[in-house]
């Protein structure tokens, strides 16, 4: 049970509690971008708030702010833009990849590119 009960947390307490249990926090500063990176897709944070936690050795990191996510192409996304620009699939597809999965930017270019033709 955490001191004070309800959301009345005295802050001093609680750190003395953390120091107590060996668990050590600290924001780290300055951190511009953080990317995570899976197999099909990168989640990218432009200017997040991170947090280091200390405790038994461990170290862990909790990353707070938006974010984007790279890679992931929706089909409905592919239909979309498919259906609005009337392209194929596939390349309806490239667009979405070139234009960081935004749909309304991959129609936009490729009316352009197809307008230039």
């Amino acid at each position: 049970m955490i001191p004070g009960g309800r959301g009345n947390v005295d802050p001093r307490r609680l750190k003395g509690m953390m120091d107590q249990l060996g668990i050590r926090v600290e924001e780290i500063e300055g951190v511009e971008k953080v990317m995570i990176v899976c197999k099909d897709e990168k989640y990218v944070f432009d200017e997040p708030t991170v947090t280091a936690m200390k405790a038994q050795g461990q170290k862990t990191f909790q990353i707070s702010g938006n974010y984007k996510i790279l890679g992931r192409i929706r089909k409905e996304d592919i239909e979309l833009v498919s259906q609005q620009a009337n392209v194929s699939e596939e390349d309806a597809k490239k667009a979405l990849k070139k234009c960081d999965n935004n749909p309304a930017e991959a129609i936009m270019w490729l009316m352009e590119k197809d307008s230039k033709k």
